[in-house]
């Protein structure tokens, strides 16, 4: 790089940057990288539509793969894994159709957040409006079928002006029965446990009231504990503290910490719950005991060099995936305290952005700040795929997303979710 100037690869020249006259100049280092990032994103959406398909590793198709599985160099794992990989790189994207009973609000408001339940029958979108609020609302994934691809939204009856940080599902009468919403902190911000009856379509006549809310200091995160020894829990990442709440008895445990709590997931074998902190640490409080001064309550301590923006407990929880604001992503041995994988290829540099682990299908998903949504092994850390968005690249366009084998329940429709601008988009997975 020259100081003053910029090099224009198509001319293969310098140019001089010259400065703006009434404060602007169309040559300014973030035009030239925008536009440089826009070609690029034109060019691998047009290399996805003429590439059906594609191999993950060098020499690897179905072919090759069913070959070495009669032959028996490979083990049942190791096949079942490697088609995973496959299947990643064949998936197409196609344009979801979204119904709603408001026709006038369908499909007008930005998609900012969606989260999934456990079944991955329902999703909960956040979504931004015109005004500066948010409305809320659950997508049913019934109707996702491999012919038609079309679903039904229902709007929320409840609706609020706050922004949301973090939102979580919520087991308390039943399975995923309810949700936790952290609003941002418009002094003061506000947690909410809502039913998720409230998007229902039968019934209008009869709405449950909300269940829990208080005003709280800036919320950057929250989880939900499905350990009975901790039964009816949820907790809140504020700044510079901890809340655990009990939503029956009312009753409060505060922890105090050193930074603020980005990231949080409860442990289900254990009453753990896991933080990840401003500050890159990440550690873990057992929620039994009382709130105690100073930081002789953390169970276990691991450092990042940078932020930790969201955490991720794999299901023996012997491990924790973490990803950081410097584009890290870490797994993490709990165990011995040490990493033993790291996912390379992810790009932040400030943006709160969530982790995806699909163990079953040993894949690892992530959004990064640049809009490309990445797959990886979670074997070996191997980059699979590199997912370009339909939009093009800001601040306020970076994808949500949520991926599985069972979309729609067990008879659904496999395959990843991709919400951007007002829009939902479906890759299938098959």
């Amino acid at each position: 790089e020259l100081l003053g100037f910029y090099y224009d690869s198509e001319k293969n020249r310098y140019f001089r940057l010259l400065p703006g006259h009434n404060n602007y100049n169309p040559l300014t280092k973030e035009s030239i990288q925008y536009k440089a990032m826009e070609c690029k994103r034109l060019r691998l959406l047009e290399e996805e539509e003429k590439q059906k398909k594609k191999t993950t590793r060098a020499g690897l198709n179905s072919s090759v793969l069913l070959q070495k599985r009669q032959l028996g160099l490979l083990s049942s794992t190791s096949y079942c894994r490697l088609v995973h990989e496959l299947k990643v790189n064949c998936m197409q994207r196609r344009k979801i159709e979204i119904h709603s009973p408001d026709s006038s609000v369908a499909g007008t408001n930005n998609f900012k957040i969606i989260v999934a339940d456990v079944a991955c029958e329902r999703i909960f979108t956040v979504n931004d409006v015109e005004h500066g609020g948010c409305k809320y609302g659950i997508i049913n994934l019934s109707g996702l079928g491999k012919e038609s691809l079309t679903v039904e939204m229902y709007d929320n009856l409840y609706f609020t002006n706050r922004k949301v940080n973090s939102v979580c599902w919520a087991s308390l009468t039943h399975p995923d029965s309810h949700l936790c919403l952290m609003g941002i902190a418009e002094t003061p911000g506000c947690a909410s446990l809502l039913p998720a009856s409230l998007f229902s379509s039968t019934n209008p006549g009869d709405r449950p009231g909300m269940l829990c809310s208080f005003k709280i200091s800036t919320a950057w995160s929250c989880a939900w504990c499905l350990n009975p020894q901790a039964d009816n829990c949820f907790s809140t990442g504020l700044t510079r503290r901890v809340l655990v709440t009990n939503v029956v008895t009312g009753h409060r445990q505060t922890f105090g910490t050193s930074s603020d709590v980005l990231a949080q997931q409860f442990a289900t074998q254990t009453p753990m719950l896991y933080n990840g902190c401003r500050s890159g640490e990440i550690f873990s409080i057992d929620v039994r005991q009382r709130s105690r001064k100073g930081q002789s309550w953390k169970a276990i301590r691991l450092f990042h060099d940078s932020a930790v923006t969201s955490i991720r407990l794999l299901e023996a929880e012997h491990y924790v995936m973490a990803a950081d604001m410097a584009g890290k992503i870490k797994l993490w041995d709990l165990r011995t305290a040490k990493c033993v994988k790291q996912y390379k290829g992810h790009h932040n540099e400030y943006a709160i952005l969530p982790l995806h682990v699909n163990e079953e299908e040993g894949l690892l998903t992530a959004v990064g700040q640049d809009c490309y949504t990445r797959i990886w092994s979670l074997q070996d850390a191997h980059l699979l795929r590199t997912i370009p968005s339909p939009h093009p690249s800001s601040k306020d366009a970076i994808p949500s997303v949520v991926f599985s084998s069972r979309l729609g329940g067990r008879r659904g429709v496999p395959g990843l979710l991709m919400a951007v601008k007002q829009d939902l988009y479906h890759f299938s997975y098959n």
